[in-house]
């Protein structure tokens, strides 16, 4: 995924706000909360999401994936893809999605309401 598509991606999603910030990284967030970030790693795009603690698992040891800095250091369960091969585009994106979804998940109810947003259907 190119950071354009990235742009696109996240854009397309319902009631997100886009942010520069840490350093010019491209922060997308949902209700004032960061669900998605690309920023840099070693001259390259690096794309950062939230996912489920069996995703977290599953997905730090994959070639171009690991815990996302910071945040993973925190206790949260956040990856950033990092590196090539990473991460199929559409596995990616799946990602980002579900990372959107968790995130507006938490979310008051008049929160979403407010923002046009459905009961995120995640665990």
């Amino acid at each position: 995924m190119t950071r354009d598509e990235f742009q696109n991606f996240c854009a397309a999603l319902p009631a997100t706000s886009h942010v520069v910030q840490w350093g010019n990284a491209d922060v997308w967030k949902v209700g004032g909360k960061v669900f998605a970030i690309c920023g840099w790693a070693d001259g390259r795009d690096a794309f950062t999401f939230k996912v489920t603690p069996l995703a977290f698992e599953v997905l730090q040891g994959q070639p171009g994936v690991r815990p996302a800095p910071y945040l993973a250091s925190r206790g949260m369960k956040w990856l950033q893809q990092y590196d090539t091969p990473g991460l199929p585009d559409a596995e990616l994106k799946d990602h980002i999605r579900l990372s959107y979804a968790l995130v507006s998940k938490g979310l008051s109810k008049k929160k979403r309401a407010e923002l046009g947003i459905p009961e995120p259907d995640v665990q």
